[in-house]
């Protein structure tokens, strides 16, 4: 009889653990490169996916979603982390050797290990450095820009996913939208569109049928997506978790064409957010401003994880009920550079449901970016039409006026660009010298401001603003980059000068 007692109690803690298992949501999160919301869901005619458009109908699509800076390390940083990348340290490419200031920054696999998930990815993570990110497996760690084998991302998923009963994180990043746009691999798409299939994105306000191929090929890399998705959820639905999973796609950013991906325009900051979660999400669209720094606190809360403190994203759970009462008001985002000198050019920008500001940190110079976008684009190296004609300078000069100023005033940007997105939702009118909006130019100045302050900003400081500017300018080449002893994450973090 002595022996009852402790026998019922592990009994006891068996089931109750069980239990806890149970009720923790699993949680697939599905990341793709280089795309805004180029979804037949978000009203895209010419696109084609219908796997991501059926999760959209049977989960929350959030019109309105965004990330913190339009480049690849950059955001993946900034949603497995939940803070902006002048927080976390990440600003530019982990092939570049740009890193987190600290190893230890809390993130998504270490938080959601600590309530026992098991976590995993599969493609690139993109980060330095990647020992910060304890995944329990990691597969497909290259960027496969080339497509190969991509039947192993489904493969990889199906076995992490069926290995134990424990909750899982698992987050799947395929190569698709990047840059080079192969129109078909593997046989995906069945049927590549052409240039007589597609029109420009509206938000370059340009058009050739040169360019058009460029495009088509962006469209037929999204429907690959699309397949592969959709090889993925019939993996999660095989498994018989797919009720107790929490389904998340995300872009990690615009798409590498002209006013999108290296920019704080809506063509590279907007992306895709969908999420699926049977019995706590009613399926509907949300107009709400939200952002992938919301992600980490959402998924911390439905896991049962302790809270990150100081975290500026916010829980999206009020959300997935229609008739939410109150949210923010405005988004704020940053861009510093993708690579070093190539395309270094500090900005920061906020919007709210109307007006939007972009501010210029080194203003009134040239963006070294604009030239290098353009010629990557005539080029498409790698691509099925690199060998097309495409001059893009023609074609800019061939655009109406309002097109061709707002091409003058993104190669050598002004202090301040102020844009109306109800009247001007593809931002090709600057507003900011018009005495008519002058107390809205001054409203958006004083809250990005307030945010710069509130989120310690380390480019508020003249002198961490040079002291970048001068050090990123004298790396030039990757291989420089990657092995330069980056010191920014030492003087950013120096108290700021008065």
């Amino acid at each position: 009889m002595r022996y009852a007692k402790p026998i019922l109690i592990l009994v006891c803690l068996f089931v109750t653990d069980a239990r806890l298992a149970e009720a923790k949501p699993n949680i697939l999160l599905i990341v793709s490169e280089d795309n805004g919301p180029e979804l037949g869901c978000y009203g895209d005619r010419f696109a084609r996916t219908p796997h991501l458009d059926q999760l959209a109908a049977t989960g929350i699509l959030f019109r309105r979603a965004f990330v913190p800076q339009a480049g690849c390390s950059q955001s993946r940083a900034s949603f497995l982390t939940g803070l902006y990348p002048h927080q976390n340290g990440q600003i530019g490419l982990a092939t570049w050797g740009f890193r987190l200031y600290r190893d230890d920054t809390p993130n998504l696999p270490r938080s959601l290990k600590e309530v026992d998930y098991r976590t995993g990815i599969i493609g690139k993570l993109h980060i330095n450095p990647a020992s910060a990110f304890p995944f329990d497996m990691h597969e497909i760690d290259s960027a496969n820009f080339q497509r190969t084998e991509l039947s192993e991302y489904a493969s990889q998923a199906e076995k992490f996913i069926n290995a134990s009963e424990k909750p899982f994180f698992l987050s799947v990043n395929y190569p698709d939208a990047h840059r080079p746009w192969i129109a078909q691999v593997e046989g995906l798409p069945d049927k590549p569109q052409t240039r007589e299939d597609v029109k420009v994105m509206e938000y370059m306000g340009i058009d050739s049928p040169a360019f058009r191929e460029r495009v088509a090929d962006h469209y037929n890399c999204m429907s690959r997506l699309d397949s592969l998705v959709g090889d993925l959820l019939a993996v999660l639905d095989q498994s018989g978790k797919s009720d107790s999973t929490i389904v998340i796609y995300i872009g990690d950013h615009g798409a590498d064409m002209l006013r999108g991906k290296r920019t704080c325009y809506e063509g590279g900051l907007r992306i895709p957010m969908l999420i699926r979660w049977p019995g706590h999400i009613t399926p509907q669209i949300c107009d709400e401003l939200v952002s992938t720094l919301d992600l980490m606190p959402t998924l911390l809360d439905a896991a049962g994880a302790v809270d990150v403190v100081g975290l500026p994203g916010a829980k999206l759970q009020p959300l997935f009920q229609p008739g939410v009462d109150s949210w923010r008001t405005h988004y704020c985002a940053e861009y510093h550079m993708h690579a070093a000198a190539p395309n270094y050019f500090p900005q920061r920008c906020i919007r709210g449901d109307r007006y939007k500001l972009i501010e210029s940190l080194l203003p009134n110079t040239i963006h070294p970016d604009y030239d290098i976008t353009l010629e990557k684009l005539q080029a498409n190296k790698g691509g099925e039409n690199h060998a097309a004609n495409l001059d893009l300078d023609a074609v800019i000069a061939a655009a109406r006026s309002e097109v061709r100023s707002a091409y003058a005033l993104m190669r050598k940007p002004p202090r301040y660009q102020l844009y109306d997105l109800e009247e001007d939702p593809h931002e090709f009118r600057n507003l900011a010298g018009d005495p008519r909006y002058a107390d809205v130019l001054s409203d958006l100045q004083k809250r990005l401001d307030q945010w710069r302050r509130e989120t310690n900003d380390p480019l508020l400081d003249p002198q961490k603003l040079r002291k970048l500017t001068k050090e990123v300018r004298s790396v030039k080449k990757k291989s420089i980059g990657k092995k330069h002893a980056w010191k920014y994450p030492d003087y950013f973090l120096e108290a700021v000068s008065e």
